[in-house]
C-alpha cells in the first residue's frame, strides 16, 4: 500500500513556527525514497509523522485507505507493528540483551514461530550476530545503529523508516543491501540522509529535498 502525505503542515504543539508546510508526497510500495536537507529541516520530523508518532496540524498521513494521522491511540498503535523504525540515535532498555531488545517488536506478532531463530536471523543480516548477549551500555555508537536497524527489520515490516542509517557507519555496504532488500520485497522504504556514501550507492527510485519546510523532488 501506498504512504502519503496530503497537503501536511506540522507546527509543534503549543507553538506557531511551522516545521513543515504544504508536504504533498507519495511513497510507493517497492520503491527506495531518499530524504536530503539541511540539518533542521525537518526530515526526522517527517518520519515521525509518517511512523503515526505525530500528528499533523493541517492535511493527512494516509497509508492505503486509511488516514493514520486520524486514527484513534489503539489503531495508530496497531498501525506502527506494520512499521520499522530505524532511529539515527536508538533507544533500547538497558536491562535486556541486544538478543531481547531485538524481539521486542515479536511481541505482538504471535503467528512467528521461532522469535529466537527470527532474531539471530536479523541480527546476522545487520552484521552483528557476536553482539546478541550484551547490553546496550556495552555497544557503540555504530553498534547500537546496527542493532537498531536489525530491531526495525526483525518484524517483516511493510514501511521501513530510516533517520540518518549510515551516521556512524565505517563502511555502508550491508545497509544498502538491507535497504534494497526491504524495497525489493516490496516495503516502502524511506530514508533521509545526506551522506554521499549512501545516497550515491542506493540505487534510489525517488529523491526529494527537504528545506524552509518545504519537500520537492530533486
Amino acid at each position: 500500500m501506498t504512504l502519503r502525505c496530503c497537503d501536511v503542515d506540522y507546527a509543534p504543539p503549543g507553538t506557531t513556527r511551522t516545521i513543515l508546510s504544504g508536504v504533498d508526497v507519495a511513497f510507493a510500495p517497492g520503491t527506495l525514497s531518499v530524504v536530503t536537507g539541511p540539518t533542521g529541516a525537518g526530515k526526522t520530523t517527517l518520519l515521525y509523522l509518517l511512523a503515526g508518532l505525530a500528528r499533523p496540524t493541517r492535511g493527512e498521513v494516509r497509508f492505503g485507505g486509511a488516514a493514520v494521522s486520524r486514527m484513534t491511540q489503539r489503531h495508530r498503535e496497531q498501525y506502527r507493528r506494520r512499521v520499522g523504525i530505524l532511529f539515527q540515535t536508538p533507544r533500547f532498555f538497558s536491562g535486556l540483551s541486544v538478543s531481547e531488545n531485538v524481539a521486542l517488536p515479536l511481541v505482538v506478532r504471535p503467528e512467528i514461530d521461532s522469535w529466537e531463530t527470527t532474531v539471530a536471523g536479523a541480527l546476522e543480516r545487520c552484521g552483528c550476530r557476536d553482539l546478541d548477549e550484551r547490553r546496550p551500555n556495552q555497544l557503540s555508537v555504530g553498534q547500537r545503529q546496527r542493532v537498531g536497524l536489525a530491531r526495525a527489520l526483525v518484524a517483516t515490516p511493510e514501511v521501513l523508516l530510516a533517520d540518518e542509517p549510515s551516521a556512524h557507519q565505517d563502511e555502508t555496504a550491508n545497509l544498502v543491501a538491507r535497504l534494497h532488500e526491504e524495497r525489493d520485497r516490496g516495503a516502502v522504504v524511506v530514508v533521509t540522509s545526506h551522506d554521499p556514501r549512501l545516497i550515491d550507492g542506493l540505487g534510489i527510485d525517488a529523491r526529494f529535498r527537504l528545506d524552509a519546510g518545504a519537500l520537492e523532488p530533486w
